[in-house]
């Protein structure tokens, strides 16, 4: 299993922390969701576990990575637009064998290009300019 081919799948982002770590897992991360029932099966084909939580999500994988995710726009551009729930994005995976400290193993999917084909932009509450001289 260890010379499989990267493959693409079209999946909706959710939880995309890129260019900044996630507080909680401390590394970057996206989860892939809303998966077809041929991805889902690609993917355990590959060795790999697509969750489902009934949610949302529908089906879908979290990709993690020590450094941060450059993404693309579709003219091949990178952006640097923070990525929102629901953003659909086309993704060439390919896979990272891992065995953690206590022995166990697995394999996770590993992001090789990231394109935004339909951009939902993530802004925080904390980046609302509110205009003070309106307020009621």
């Amino acid at each position: 299993m260890t010379d499989m081919k990267p493959f693409v799948i079209n999946a909706v982002a959710y939880w995309a922390s890129l260019k900044d770590t996630n507080r909680m897992s401390g590394k970057y991360q996206i989860d892939l969701s809303g998966l077809s029932p041929e991805a889902v099966e690609l993917l355990k084909s590959r060795g790999m576990k697509p969750r489902n939580k009934d949610d949302d999500r529908g089906s879908f994988i979290t990709a993690k990575s020590n450094s941060s995710i450059r993404y693309y726009d579709t003219d091949g551009n990178e952006m640097s637009a923070a990525v929102g729930n629901g953003s659909k994005v086309k993704v060439v995976l390919g896979h990272y064998d891992w065995t953690s400290p206590n022995g166990a193993k697995g394999r996770s999917p590993s992001i090789l290009k990231l394109v935004v084909t339909d951009l939902i932009e993530y802004v925080s509450e904390t980046s609302i300019d509110y205009d003070l001289a309106e307020a009621v």
